[in-house]
């Protein structure tokens, strides 16, 4: 995904001249082709985001499209005030790039591993939370935030990623992209675990049981019309995303469907556990550590599809 948005922001900044990339002192190598053409506009800032945030949302003031770009939790949670009293408050169009979200840096421990910042910055107003799902989506889901006037926060993976989406994608912020068609379930993800939605409704599939598959490019906004089909067709939707339980996408949906007043839908929600992560391993481990696996989640909903099918007969 890192690659894919290098690409695609030296791309888009020969075409506006108002484009300025601030970086948290990573990225050096990546932006290589950017810096050469561009070199006055972009700003190593140095290990100091929270002051990064401050520098974006003065450019921003001053009619130019700054895009800050550093390891997740140190874009969001470290500059959580920044964000909320100099962007957000102000409405300005500044986009908030946070790399390697979820468990994507597993392996360096709890300090680089973003969790929270899903429920952090959707309680912001103005705030939209994109969650990309492959590389493709990354370029698209950043053409769009720049069209947007006011904050985009970009949760992007690190690398790696398997393509989900055929190339010729229609994207739309607020718009959920269907990935699957099924009759027993839906299940509804968000970001760089995608393809581990697929796999539960490959697994689901070898016990009879068909699965909707439904990606959804946006936290916030939701796609409403999407979650009303999945409420009036399904007595089971499950969601899936590499984030706390707590405040993620699953909480957005159950709080839609609280306001909804969906009371005969059943909702699972599968995301990281309320504790931090502090093994030595890879993004994988961490995600089985966290019960993220094919064969426990689709056990999981096979088991809850059989208690609605009993106590529906």
């Amino acid at each position: 995904m890192r690659n894919a948005f290098a690409d695609e922001i030296t791309r888009i900044a020969s075409m506006d001249e108002r484009l300025i990339l601030l970086s948290g002192d990573i990225g050096n190598r990546l932006f290589e082709e950017y810096k050469n053409a561009f070199p006055n506009r972009f700003l190593n800032c140095g290990v100091a985001e929270a002051n990064m945030t401050g520098v974006a949302a003065g450019l921003a003031m001053n009619g130019l499209r700054p895009i800050t770009y550093t390891i997740a939790p140190f874009a969001t949670t470290r500059c959580f005030e920044q964000i909320r009293d100099d962007i957000c408050y102000h409405n300005l169009p500044v986009i908030i790039i946070g790399i390697g979200s979820g468990l994507g840096y597993a392996e360096l421990g709890a300090t680089h591993q973003s969790l929270e910042d899903i429920a952090i910055l959707r309680a912001l107003p103005n705030m939209t939370v994109l969650c990309p799902a492959d590389p493709q989506e990354t370029r698209l889901a950043l053409r769009a935030a720049l069209n947007m006037d006011g904050p985009v926060y970009l949760r992007l993976g690190k690398k790696g990623e398997k393509p989900v989406h055929e190339k010729n994608t229609n994207y739309q912020i607020g718009h959920a992209m269907p990935l699957r068609l099924g009759s027993d379930c839906a299940l509804l993800s968000t970001g760089v675990i995608a393809p581990l939605a697929l796999e539960v409704a490959n697994s689901l599939a070898d016990q009879n049981i068909t699965t909707k598959v439904i990606h959804f490019p946006s936290v916030k906004p939701l796609d409403n019309k999407t979650l009303v089909h999945c409420v009036q067709k399904y007595q089971l939707i499950a969601t899936i995303e590499e984030h706390s339980r707590i405040g993620g996408f699953g909480s957005a949906v159950a709080e839609w469907l609280s306001d909804y007043g969906a009371h005969t839908t059943t909702l699972l929600r599968y995301g990281t556990q309320d504790k931090f992560f502090c093994e030595a391993g890879g993004t994988l481990y961490a995600r089985w550590r966290h019960g993220l696996s094919e064969n426990i989640i689709s056990d999981d909903i096979a088991d809850h599809l059989k208690c609605i099918k009993l106590n529906v007969s």
